[in-house]
């Protein structure tokens, strides 16, 4: 009878090693240089207030899709750290996700990397464990850390939103708190091109009131980039890369979206039939913005309602596509929701998918509200809606609404058009107007390609702006926000 192979086990001197190789402060008391000439992003200010804060005892879960700058934030945070003055052999980084790690818990690696150090004070540590996912029962792990270990800070991020968020939800109530860090948004992307001078501040009325707005006197340029934001811009590294550009298939598709589809939804969710969510996902890029039925979809594919739902919502855990939902002309809610828009979370998935557009495509209109509402989707605790009515043999229509919290009703209205068509001739958006009338909306937003000014139509204020000024200025709103809450 054959022996079966035993497999020596990976040494504690190899494991020690590599710690000290991940962790090169130990020695130098300062990050890998390549990390540190990266750009930080400019949500890394409210992330290290959360790593900073140690007088809370809670972990922080940076979650968010493949590629966005999670392990260069984490590192940027340790740099931070060591400015501040913090002991250098106090702070650990350790990717989970290497197979050196395997089968070993979190309180294990922070034994080894006591030892790595020659330390047996447990107190006053900042533990940054990175792609937290490929632990089993990371949440578990992470929440007997949390308990055991109060006078340590513990960082995790991974890539794989769809586990994280859902096992933070069920595990970490009182105990971690979450970080989402979003692709790049058109806001970040002019800053990081350092193409800010190109905009300033301006003013719009909206609804009674003055509100900071921006705009630019060089807006072709501030154009060509807002094109090249929709087919490249989602993720740091392919904005500086010509070569990237050049074939963003062979980066962003296999190493975001394959990768997602392929490996870390079938391995969460069990999924059979990976070829089937792959295609799935295909047809929804191809038509994001698009309004949809499951019904539609499943008789179109031949592929089961409820199967395709649970595809949706897998998607949607994941950060590649936002689900948003459709109320009528008086803005209520649809008892069952048949139809909705589904988007993509980052508009460069698309030219990965397919190819990249050009400004005068038929689809590119899509792109720009694509764009548009990937900006607002960063803001997890608001979801904005879609109007669409039909009202005898006419069907009306308005791009994006959004409902106040405690009335429910409108509080503002926006129309997005990749086109100047609307500023000459306002009498044409009827819906839009029509939507005001019926909701008492004294004013609304219709985004152009390059007019801006304010119309006034049948007592509605129609407040023309370009659409990359509009996605610049959501972008700056929502990190000032953010920054509030």
């Amino acid at each position: 009878m054959a022996k079966k192979l035993k497999l020596p086990p990976i040494s504690e001197e190899l494991v020690l090693s590599r710690l000290r190789f991940e962790n090169p402060w130990w020695v130098s008391g300062n990050i890998d240089p390549e990390y540190h000439e990266m750009q930080p992003r400019l949500y890394f200010g409210l992330f290290h207030q959360l790593v900073a804060e140690t007088s809370v005892k809670r972990a922080v879960v940076l979650m968010g899709p493949r590629r966005v700058g999670k392990t260069v934030m984490m590192h940027h945070s340790v740099q931070k750290l060591l400015s501040d003055g913090v002991d250098p052999k106090k702070i650990a980084f350790i990717s989970i996700d290497n197979p050196i790690y395997l089968y070993m818990g979190l309180e294990q690696l922070f034994s080894l990397v006591r030892k790595a150090v020659a330390s047996d004070d447990l107190s006053d540590w900042y533990l940054f464990f990175d792609e937290i996912q490929y632990l089993k029962d990371w949440e578990v792990h992470l929440k007997v850390m949390v308990d055991s270990y109060p006078h340590t800070k513990i960082v995790v991020s991974g890539s794989a939103a769809a586990a994280l968020r859902l096992k933070s939800n069920e595990s970490g109530a009182g105990r971690f708190t979450e970080f989402m860090l979003p692709p790049l948004t058109f806001h970040e992307y002019i800053q990081s091109k350092k193409l800010d001078h190109l905009i300033r501040p301006s003013s719009i009325a909206w609804n009674g009131n003055i509100n900071k707005f921006f705009t630019s006197s060089h807006l072709t340029e501030i154009n060509r980039h807002f094109i090249d934001y929709i087919n490249f811009g989602g993720y740091p590294e392919v904005i500086f890369s010509e070569t990237i550009q050049a074939n963003p298939g062979r980066y962003i598709k296999s190493d975001i979206v394959d990768k997602v589809l392929l490996r870390d939804l079938p391995s969460l969710y069990g999924i059979q039939d990976v070829q089937e969510l792959n295609a799935f996902f295909t047809t929804l890029a191809y038509h994001s913005g698009n309004e949809v039925s499951l019904d539609v979809l499943s008789k179109s594919s031949g592929i089961d309602k409820n199967l395709l739902k649970k595809y949706l919502e897998y998607l949607e855990a994941a950060f590649l596509v936002r689900v948003i939902h459709r109320v009528d002309d008086t803005a209520k809610k649809f008892q069952r929701a048949n139809f909705y828009k589904v988007f993509l979370t980052n508009p460069s998935l698309r030219s990965a998918l397919f190819a990249p557009l050009e400004a005068t495509d038929d689809s590119f209109g899509s792109m720009v509200e694509t764009a548009i509402f990937s900006q607002w989707i960063h803001r997890y605790w608001f979801t904005p809606w879609y109007a669409r009515w039909t009202s005898g043999k006419t069907q009306g229509e308005v791009d994006m609404i959004g409902l106040d919290n405690k009335s429910l009703k409108p509080a503002w209205a926006v129309e997005v058009k990749w086109s100047n068509r609307y500023y000459e001739r306002p009498e044409e958006l009827k819906s839009l107007l029509q939507f005001c009338e019926k909701n008492n909306l004294k004013s609304a937003l219709v985004t152009t390609i390059d007019k801006e000014g304010t119309i006034e139509k049948n007592g509605i204020v129609l407040n023309f702006v370009p659409s990359s000024i509009y996605a610049y200025v959501v972008g700056v709103n929502t990190l000032e926000i953010r920054g509030k809450l």
